[in-house]
């Protein structure tokens, strides 16, 4: 029996701003017409399970929820995921880390986030107490904002602001270039009548950004621009073992390897490159790294030795936006959109909140 993982069918949703096109949708409501579209796509009727990333509740299993929704049946249970930024990809590690141990042979995997409808949060305690993040870690340790963390790492690994800018102008080109040139058609699930992804800009350049002042420090590099936004969106990918797919007949993503790791929570933007440095044991073809922020982003790379200039190939984060519980579905996605049909290998990676990181390693099957 060969239970090597296997993505065969990957899709999502547009991502939209928050506040924007899907602020209506919850998330079992958006991520329920995706887990149908994947699952009626490969031609299975059901799953051993459905595992979702979700970071900004409302709680109560929305994978269970989603499952329901979508009319999976009453038997798949659904488990949801919270490694904050990173849940959606652990989420596929995860159903890939049942399908080789034998607890089951097919999963839908994945993430999603709606900030626009998620809960508002307070602590109990007279007057409530209201806040917008949990702890990252204990304060004694340092909690830095993202924001703040991400100016850190920029400065410590000398990244510049020009350097920085220019990432997050290729970012938005890209984008909407493939936009353009339809390159993410047949990945989207429409909803609400959308079928684009709302946030890459047009003749968004360098120079156009170099005009925002800094976001979280007074010296700080980060700014509005060089940085993701707050997004609404689910992505999915059908997980299943070697046999399966053979069985079904389709191409698909085979997982070559996969690492978690974490570090010094106040360089909380570097927790992918533990990670990465496990899973890397050749070139990869594409790279899809989350870009939450420029500078962040870069300051792994460099620490890799993987060249800027090829990662998110039709723009990340930065253009289309970071719906935190699904990005790192995003990134496999991408992938499979990338190299199922044209062969090859690619890395999909990303930090998380509290200095934990993901990375896989996946090559394309025909």
């Amino acid at each position: 029996m060969n239970r090597t993982p296997v993505v065969v069918a990957a899709r999502r949703t547009p991502i939209g701003n928050a506040g924007g096109a899907l602020r209506r949708y919850t998330v079992d409501e958006l991520a329920a017409p995706v887990l149908r579209a994947v699952l009626d796509g490969a031609g299975l009727d059901t799953v051993d399970d459905v595992v979702l990333g979700n970071v900004f509740g409302p709680g109560g299993n929305p994978a269970r929820v989603a499952a329901l929704r979508a009319g999976l049946g009453e038997s798949v249970p659904g488990v949801t995921v919270d490694r904050q930024c990173a849940s959606g990809l652990a989420a596929i590690v995860m159903a890939a880390t049942m399908i080789r141990a034998g607890e089951g042979e097919a999963y839908l995997a994945g993430g999603v986030e709606s900030a626009s409808t998620a809960p508002y949060r307070a602590w109990r305690t007279e007057p409530p107490a209201w806040y917008t993040r949990a702890p990252f870690a204990p304060k004694d340790i340092g909690d830095p904002e993202m924001g703040e963390a991400a100016d850190l790492v920029a400065a410590e690994a000398g990244i510049s602001r020009e350097r920085q800018d220019s990432f997050a102008a290729r970012s938005h080109a890209r984008a909407v270039e493939a936009q353009r040139q339809g390159r993410f058609d047949a990945e989207l699930v429409p909803l609400a009548g959308t079928d684009h992804d709302e946030r890459p800009r047009k003749n968004f350049t360098a120079a156009r950004l170099a005009r925002f002042p800094p976001a979280f420090t007074p010296d700080g590099t980060t700014t509005a621009a060089n940085s993701c936004g707050i997004n609404d969106g689910a992505a999915v990918v059908l997980v299943v073992s070697e046999d399966v797919r053979r069985t079904l007949g389709l191409p698909g993503l085979r997982l070559v390897a996969s690492a978690t790791s974490a570090l010094d929570p106040n360089r909380l933007g570097l927790g992918a490159v533990p990670a990465m440095r496990k899973v890397l044991d050749r070139t990869p073809d594409v790279v899809e790294f989350n870009e939450a922020f420029a500078g962040q982003t870069l300051a792994c790379l460099d620490a890799v030795g993987i060249d800027e200039h090829v990662v998110s190939p039709d723009g990340g984060a930065i253009a289309l936006g970071h719906p935190w519980g699904a990005s790192g579905a995003v990134l496999v996605v991408r992938l499979f959109s990338s190299l199922v049909g044209t062969g090859g290998c690619g890395l999909a990676a990303l930090s998380a909140a509290g200095g934990v990181g993901v990375a896989t390693l996946w090559e394309a099957v025909a």
